[in-house]
């Protein structure tokens, strides 16, 4: 398949630009339709969320939306493709799913970790490594290797919760289960709360993951008028990094305990079960409640069934740490299991915040702007042999979450010449430059607003703003 790379025109700040790739192949118009939308890749239809599908390229150009400015000053527009489109242009082959090959992947990714053990314990020792210092400088190593390892059975499991394990329901949720709960996360829990993300990503009312500060959110934050986030200081690098710091050591745990980077609309929960609750300590939105207003009434026994997982794996770890001494579990499993969060923030952060990327208001919001509304990185090696791709083919990940990892490369290729300017990647400098962007995002995308271009629909697409002077500035308001 050939391809070429293509670049927007750049900001009015060369410093400041986007990097959009995008495929030029030739289609075969025959490519058979594939298989139906699951409900992981489908949302539920609302008044305000009208589905691409019905609406033509015409249909949508007739909307106004004035000039849309992301951050870095490059003029956006609203995709107007549709999920068919997407499907037709990937190969039949892509969705198919092989439960022994995943397994395969599972036994593989459990030797790395049982090998990098045994080597370690056996001669990372005083016999073999008389020098302290360099022991614990190796032992160290163990932690980080251990952590990656640990994160790519993550992926997998993630794949058992997507259903692109393999094509049997209850073999997915079995292997999932038993590997994330080995992991301390709660399997059915976190699919069903993961599913709501895919479902509305992008979306500011109502995605799961990441979803940034308004304008007034912001305002609120930190004391100040909403006419004033134009005229604050900068804010110091050594806060943004502590702050990052402060991400990575507890922003799993944390998202889990109190839905943390979590829309916080639970009054609207259909069933009232959002009530009176709220993000936070003691805001009762957690990932371990039956009565959770993540959750339906009908999904209370698979929260019961992800805290029974949780319970014996930490009953293992009890068990072990008392046999074995818990300074050696610290070492074995809990520095380890730090390093799997950190790459988990890591990734998820990276994938969906970004100078380029718009979120929308449920106005505006559908299910193929919002899965758009993603990018991908490049991580090396690493990235695609050990993390399994997860954070090279994010975007293709969003359309059809069903598809294996080890065809996510073929499909993401198959989807560009659809997506054109609108698929987003950045790529440069490889896992450097994925580490850099950690830093890159914080500085710079520190809320959301509608361009100060904006006309009626418009008004409901926001990008990334900041009061560090990086990119364009924040809009300009008169105090009422």
């Amino acid at each position: 398949m050939a391809s070429v790379t293509s670049s927007l025109p750049a900001a009015k700040n060369p410093a400041l630009r986007r990097t959009v790739t995008s495929a030029s192949v030739d289609m075969d118009a025959s490519t058979p339709s594939t298989a139906d939308v699951s409900p992981f890749d489908s949302p539920r239809q609302s008044p305000s969320s009208t589905s691409l599908s019905s609406m033509s390229e015409s249909e949508n150009q007739k909307k106004s939306y004035g000039k849309l400015l992301d951050t870095y000053g490059n003029e956006f527009e609203v995709p107007d493709f549709t999920i068919k489109d997407i499907r037709d242009a990937i190969p039949k082959h892509c969705f198919e799913r092989s439960g022994f090959r995943g397994l395969m992947y599972v036994f593989r990714d459990m030797i790395y970790i049982a090998a990098t053990f045994y080597v370690f314990h056996n001669y990372v020792t005083p016999e073999y490594i008389p020098s302290k210092a360099a022991r614990v400088v190796l032992w160290g190593l163990y932690t980080v290797l251990q952590g990656l390892f640990g994160t790519g059975l993550w992926v997998l499991a993630h794949e058992c919760g997507h259903q692109a394990f393999s094509p049997s329901k209850t073999y997915n949720n079995v292997v999932g289960w038993v590997l994330h709960s080995a992991l301390l996360v709660p399997y059915f829990s976190w699919q069903m709360s993961h599913s709501k993300h895919h479902k509305a990503t992008g979306n500011i009312d109502r995605d799961m993951v990441f979803v940034p500060r308004t304008r007034e959110q912001q305002a609120t934050r930190l004391g100040k008028m909403v006419h004033e986030l134009s005229e604050l200081a900068e804010d110091t690098p050594i806060y943004t990094f502590t702050m990052l710091v402060a991400q990575q050591l507890v922003g799993w745990p944390n998202y889990l305990l109190t839905n943390v980077t979590g829309h916080n609309n639970h009054e609207k929960q259909r069933e009232g079960r959002g009530k009176g609750k709220h993000n936070g300590l003691g805001g009762a939105v957690n990932h371990f409640d039956p009565r959770s207003p993540l959750y339906e009434n009908r999904d209370a026994m698979k929260v019961v069934l992800s805290d029974i997982g949780l319970g014996l794996a930490l009953a293992a770890l009890v068990y072990l740490g008392n046999r074995f001494g818990w300074s050696n579990m610290a070492v074995w499993y809990w520095l380890p299991y730090l390093w799997v969060n950190h790459w988990l923030v890591a990734i998820t952060f990276l994938q969906h915040t970004d100078p380029t990327l718009p979120h929308y208001t449920s106005e505006e919001w559908n299910f193929v702007r919002g899965a758009a509304a993603t990018i991908d990185r490049e991580f090396g090696f690493i990235g695609r042999h050990i993390l399994h791709g997860i954070i090279e083919t994010h975007v293709l990940h969003h359309y059809i979450s069903t598809i294996p990892f080890y065809h996510a490369d073929e499909a993401t290729e198959a989807i560009k010449p659809i997506m054109g300017k609108h698929y987003r990647a950045d790529t440069a400098e490889g896992p450097a430059g994925f580490i850099k962007a950690m830093y890159k995002c914080a500085r710079s995308c520190q809320w959301v607003e509608p361009s100060e271009g904006a006309v009626d629909g418009g008004k409901h697409v926001l990008f990334y703003r900041n009061y560090n002077g990086i990119g364009v500035k924040p809009m300009k308001m008169e105090k009422q």
